[in-house]
């Protein structure tokens, strides 16, 4: 299976990742005509050669007209539907924007259609997160059961000047959009930003797994530059192309399990304890019913965790149950590609996660969140859609164009 590996460990930007996905065989006029498809002002691009402390890498330039337009996220999504992009770039794009969306939503306490991009938003952003899905699109590492792996996510220090003023680095929407993913992190030991809101916005939509380089047969590599050249340390930013190597199909991943045994919490919070657990970082998490001694009911709490994020689980666990102890150890997980694909119940849009084994799919699950909203909005059981939403996935009837890779999170 196609795999790409993407050393962020200096930070990342959507230029960044889009010199290297260059660097790395990218054609550029593939890129180029995907951008041409924009309807909005004209947008160019450029590649040139740079060096950092040494190295040479390749310096993505955007080049966008003057404009004053703030567009929020109905705005950018529209400009994506009539762009005429292929169907895995159109939907990593989008799914890139919503995710930038959700997070400046709730670090500013708006609802989603309320976030106005600015520096998100703007021109050379929508270049560079359509150029980089085109570009992922043209490796090849689009494709159902292919693996986007990213490593360690350098963040920066000290503070930005914004369109909101003066931020503390990392700024809020990046902290949010990589937490939410469980990306592992570190300060880079650079006092200036390192990573930007598209760039972990890209990292955070398109990976499919964190950590170090993955066992593969190598094909390519590339290096993109960032804007600066502090004198700390290179900005760049790597990737590496190939084929992954061990079972056919299968993703594999080193993590902690972290659990505790309760038998003295309210039962109507463990819903609370899992949510916050997910929040913390946990890909996974759930509860088991138990027999203690002397007969006593309880449960064993169970979390599933990047090694970066056990520290936080574990805190979270403590302060979220009545325990006084937990129990940690390492695992590998072995877990299928994904694909999302939609259907239509009655008009109304369910997606679909797909488990593949050889790029066929094995499993279908709808979503059970977009089962729910179509149930109340057509006025039918939820049982009734699910089952609707689930004839139609055996069934193949899965709207055009509307396909996308998902993270393994459960």
């Amino acid at each position: 299976m196609p795999c790409l590996w993407v050393d962020a460990s200096r930070g990342a930007s959507g230029d960044m990742l889009l010199g290297a996905l260059l660097d790395a065989g990218a054609p550029l006029e593939t890129v180029r005509s995907a951008l041409a498809g924009l309807a909005t002002e004209p947008v160019g691009l450029g590649l040139r050669e740079v060096h950092r402390h040494g190295l040479r890498a390749a310096k993505a330039d955007v080049f966008v007209a003057e404009s004053t337009t703030t567009r929020n996220l109905g705005d950018v999504l529209a400009v994506l539907d009539g762009a005429g992009l292929e169907p895995p770039v159109h939907e990593a794009a989008a799914r890139v924007f919503r995710l930038l969306a959700a997070a400046e939503a709730k670090v500013h306490g708006v609802s989603e259609h309320e976030v106005h991009f600015h520096e998100v938003g703007a021109l050379d952003a929508l270049a560079d997160v359509v150029g980089c899905a085109a570009a992922l699109h043209s490796l090849g590492v689009l494709a159902p059961g292919a693996r986007i792996v990213v490593g360690r996510v350098a963040l920066g220090s000290g503070s930005v000047r914004t369109a909101h003023g003066e931020l503390p680095v990392p700024v809020p929407a990046v902290l949010e959009l990589l937490s939410q993913a469980g990306a592992p992190v570190h300060s880079g030991g650079v006092a200036r930003e390192l990573c930007t809101p598209t760039g972990a916005a890209l990292l955070a939509a398109l990976a499919s797994g964190w950590g170090d380089l993955p066992a593969m047969t190598v094909h390519a590599a590339g290096v993109g530059a960032g804007q600066a050249d502090p004198p700390q340390a290179a900005n760049v930013l790597r990737v590496v192309v190939g084929e992954a190597q061990g079972a056919a199909g299968w993703a594999e991943e080193e993590l902690v399990v972290v659990e505790s045994t309760v038998d003295d919490l309210d039962p109507r919070l463990w819903p609370d304890v899992l949510d916050a657990l997910h929040a913390a970082g946990a890909v996974d998490a759930w509860a088991t019913p138990v027999l203690m001694r002397k007969g006593r009911p309880g449960h064993v709490v169970t979390a599933l965790c990047p090694a970066p994020v056990v520290e936080g689980v574990c805190a979270t666990l403590v302060a979220q149950a009545p325990t006084l102890g937990l129990r940690t150890h390492p695992v590998r997980r072995r877990s299928l590609p994904r694909t999302m694909r939609t259907v239509h119940v009655d008009g109304e849009p369910v997606r679909v996660k797909l488990g593949l084994v050889g790029g066929e799919p094995v499993t279908r699950q709808p979503e059970y969140a977009d089962v729910r909203a179509a149930a109340a909005r057509l006025g039918l059981p939820v049982r009734r859609v699910l089952e609707l939403a689930a004839a139609a996935a055996a069934e193949g009837s899965f709207a055009a164009g509307e396909e996308a890779a998902v993270p393994r999170t459960g």
